[in-house]
């Protein structure tokens, strides 16, 4: 099968971006004719590459002759585990938020669920020029314009648990009410059904978080995965101009959604995108009792109960180690779909010993 992108040299090819890889490689020629069906303003397909990205589900980067270019979210290959890899979810929610709210995303141009096209559902989307910054030391990056981001990234998460969900056509989205609850039990089997090692704090953590749920429950929309490598920051300003993988996202406790975003300040450098232990103030990154305190504000929100915050804490160490177990498994059965998955399984113990630590002080 001729693959558009063999005749691009590597040495060509925009950052973050590589020829499609073997096990992800699909009918270029079905989807060209797919879009030209389905999206308006589509030329034929010149090139077709894949980003380094996208461990849960493969990515690529789409280029028609008139020069527009396009994402491809795809489910990816072998055996999923249940309720894994919905990028249908993910097209559904782009979509309301893109057309009914102003949350930065990327505009959706259709979603495919015919699996004779290109071997499984996708969906394709706007490609916005910008620039991915996953390390959230934001090294390279001036003081002042760290800050700016981070704000930026405060101001867009506030933003997305403002939205009505109702209003905008999610109210069927997730269940109402015992979030944390099913959350707990649905990471729980997810590790179990993904386990390739007996980790100790994971099995502490399954039986504590469940029997000390703090009092109170909210509903609204949660991205599940709210972090800096998952937005894209304007070419040259300091602010974010779309949110994106939204695989995770689904309606619950918007306080589980941004601890989870919160995490950074927990974690040592060098771990899981940590920042615990830096100085802050030179880099010119906030504290995270000012972070705290900023989305409050934005969300009209009181202060949070420190022991409560610890609890959060410990749940989402307890379900980022779940999420990192599901791609050692991946990995250990061949099908990961990043570079970067060996590197990123093997943050599931520490987190969950993490985690375990936290749940012990609250």
């Amino acid at each position: 099968m001729k693959r558009h992108s063999d005749a691009t040299p590597m040495s060509e090819l925009p950052e973050n971006l590589t020829p499609v890889r073997d096990a992800h490689v699909f009918d270029e020629a079905r989807l060209a004719d797919y879009m030209r069906a389905n999206v308006e303003g589509f030329r034929a397909l010149t090139r077709v590459l894949q980003f380094e990205g996208g461990q849960s589900n493969p990515t690529f980067h789409l280029t028609d002759a008139g020069g527009r270019m396009y994402v491809l979210r795809k489910k990816p290959p072998g055996k999923l585990l249940p309720s894994a890899h919905q990028v249908d979810r993910e097209y559904r929610v782009i979509k309301a938020l893109s057309d009914h709210s102003d949350v930065p995303v990327p505009k959706p141009y259709a979603l495919c669920q015919d699996d004779a096209v290109i071997g499984t559902t996708f969906y394709i989307m706007q490609f916005l020029p910008g620039r991915i910054l996953a390390d959230p030391k934001l090294p390279g990056i001036s003081p002042a314009d760290r800050a700016k981001i981070f704000d930026s990234m405060n101001d867009v998460l506030a933003r997305i648990h403002k939205v009505d969900y109702r209003a905008v056509g999610l109210g069927d989205y997730g269940r109402e009410g015992q979030y944390i609850q099913r959350q707990i039990a649905r990471w729980s089997s997810q590790y179990d059904l993904s386990r390739t090692a007996n980790v100790e704090a994971m099995e502490l953590l399954k039986a504590w978080l469940p029997a000390h749920v703090p009092a109170g429950d909210e509903t609204r929309i949660n991205h599940g995965d709210y972090r800096l490598g998952n937005t894209f920051v304007h070419p040259t300003e300091p602010r974010i101009i779309a949110v994106l993988d939204w695989e995770l996202s689904t309606l619950g406790d918007s306080l589980a959604d941004f601890s989870y975003h919160c995490m950074s300040w927990h974690i040592p450098p060098g771990q899981f995108r940590g920042i615990a232990g830096l100085n802050l103030a030179e880099l010119g990154i906030p504290g995270e009792s000012e972070y705290v305190a900023r989305y409050c504000a934005r969300t009209g929100r009181k202060a949070i109960d420190p022991s409560h915050w610890d609890y959060y804490m410990a749940y989402n160490l307890f379900r980022m180690a779940g999420i990192l177990q599901g791609i050692a498994k991946r990995v250990v059965d061949g099908t990961a779909s990043s570079a970067q998955a060996k590197v990123a399984a093997a943050g599931a113990r520490p987190l969950a010993e993490m985690g375990w630590k936290v749940a012990q002080q609250n």
